[in-house]
């Protein structure tokens, strides 16, 4: 009961102070919302929230020795040699649904913007490939926060995206996400400012919800990378059985 208290009594806002009061911070009351103990604590490997505690355990076993931000770009690394070619990610983006057009549009802006950061070497890399090793160096500004800089999941930031622009429902629709690229954008950064909105119009268009809304789990899952196989593999099923038809 005093630990209830506690929570409940934590100040998040003042009243002379609008923005405090339409953007409210995920504050964790045991017994109203499943707890998530440590929730601003980063977690290396595992992608944990308040409706799913346990993150995506499959996923995280088979990729326990990467970063969360690592596994998000898994996929696209699919011969697993911690190095995604130009060709790598226009086919996993082609996998996924985005067209010709859309793969190649993600392959220019993902490899000139993110390939020399993470390079080994004081050089760029002449092939423009992303290493997944220094992955982490690749985040930007006017995100979300939820990766760190060391590409861990910080779940009290994902809670306090979603707390603060959901408006109470459980994920986020167009107009949701458009305050929220206004409301996380931090001054004189022109590429985080076009980073978060690339990666939010790409994640909507991946999961393209029939209600509009992009579920939080759904999200969630985007994180960690374990939607992609999963919607990747719907998207194989769903052609063979057009041509089996046919």
């Amino acid at each position: 009961m005093a630990d209830q208290k506690a929570n409940v009594s934590v100040q998040t806002a003042v009243p002379e102070v609008r923005v405090t009061i339409t953007r409210p911070p995920f504050n964790p009351v045991p017994g109203v919302r499943k707890h998530l103990p440590n929730a601003g604590t980063p977690r290396a490997n595992r992608a944990p929230t308040t409706t799913a505690p346990d993150g995506s355990p499959e996923w995280t076993e088979q990729h326990a020795h990467q970063t969360v931000l690592q596994q998000h770009c898994a996929f696209f690394d699919t011969d697993d040699d911690g190095v995604i070619w130009p060709l790598d990610t226009f086919r996993g983006f082609y996998a996924l649904g985005f067209g010709v057009l859309l793969s190649a549009f993600s392959v220019l802006i993902i490899h000139l913007n993110f390939s020399y950061p993470t390079c080994p070497g004081l050089l760029p890399d002449p092939f423009f490939r992303l290493f997944l090793d220094n992955m982490h160096k690749a985040k930007h500004g006017s995100d979300s926060g939820t990766y760190d800089n060391e590409g861990r999941f910080v779940p009290q930031k994902f809670e306090d995206f979603f707390n603060k622009y959901s408006n109470g429902k459980d994920g986020l629709t167009l107009t949701d996400l458009w305050e929220a690229l206004k409301g996380q954008r931090v001054i004189m950064d022109p590429i985080g400012w076009g980073g978060a909105v690339f990666e939010w119009i790409a994640t909507y268009i991946l999961l393209w919800p029939e209600d509009g809304v992009m579920k939080r789990e759904d999200v969630r899952k985007v994180f960690d990378g374990s939607i992609f196989p999963e919607i990747a593999s719907k998207r194989r099923a769903g052609k063979a059985a057009k041509t089996k038809a046919a």
